[in-house]
């Protein structure tokens, strides 16, 4: 199993009270304003960390909450947070659900990370159920900035991309952009198995 380009493992524990949980902050808020979840649904959070949104999430509506992550140490955080919940060790590419298993998907602060970004979008439309809705959390940066962070982070999987570029990546397997919301550093894309 390919590790992510960093050693979130190393700061599970305290991700939520750290840095990087609260600049997460920002993203977790725009997936919050924007689902739309119904009673029963069947969701499924992949790059989950430490379960946050899918503990909040449970907090909206009756929901079936399944989540994946490839790091052991963030799933451990998980598994306590989400007890009641489906959370399992493995990568976005390569996932042990049926086809048409989903009527949600979310992915926070996680899509710059996949290290095979074709291989996620196709395993995607493989679990979700048609007119199922993809939500991707990701950071927004300007155009410079991306190329240089793009270039530095070419040894680590890393990849930054925008949103047209995400919708145009997933349109090649079968989804239609619904909105996109964006602010200075953030962004998210929301599409729809067609």
């Amino acid at each position: 199993m390919e590790k992510q380009d960093f050693k979130f493992d190393k700061r599970a524990s305290k991700y939520d009270q750290g840095f990087e949980g609260k600049l997460s902050r920002r993203f977790y808020k725009l997936i919050y304003e924007n689902v739309i979840l119904r009673n029963g649904d069947r969701i499924i959070d992949i790059g989950c960390g430490t379960g946050t949104i899918l503990k909040t999430l449970s907090g909206m509506e009756n929901i079936d909450a399944h989540g994946i992550d490839v790091e052991p140490e963030m799933l451990k955080v998980a598994k306590v947070k989400c007890s009641n919940m489906d959370i399992r060790e493995c990568s976005c590419e390569d996932t042990p659900y049926e086809d048409n298993s989903f009527d949600v998907i979310t992915a926070c602060m996680a899509y710059h990370h996949f290290p095979d970004k074709d291989g996620f979008a196709k395993e995607a439309s493989r679990i979700i159920r048609q007119n199922g809705t993809l939500y991707i959390a990701d950071p927004n940066f300007p155009l410079p900035i991306r190329k240089i962070i793009n270039f530095l982070a070419k040894g680590f999987n890393g990849e930054f991309m925008t949103s047209r570029e995400i919708a145009e990546r997933f349109g090649r397997y079968g989804f239609v952009p619904v909105a996109t919301f964006k602010d200075h550093y953030a962004q998210l894309v929301i599409l729809r198995k067609a």
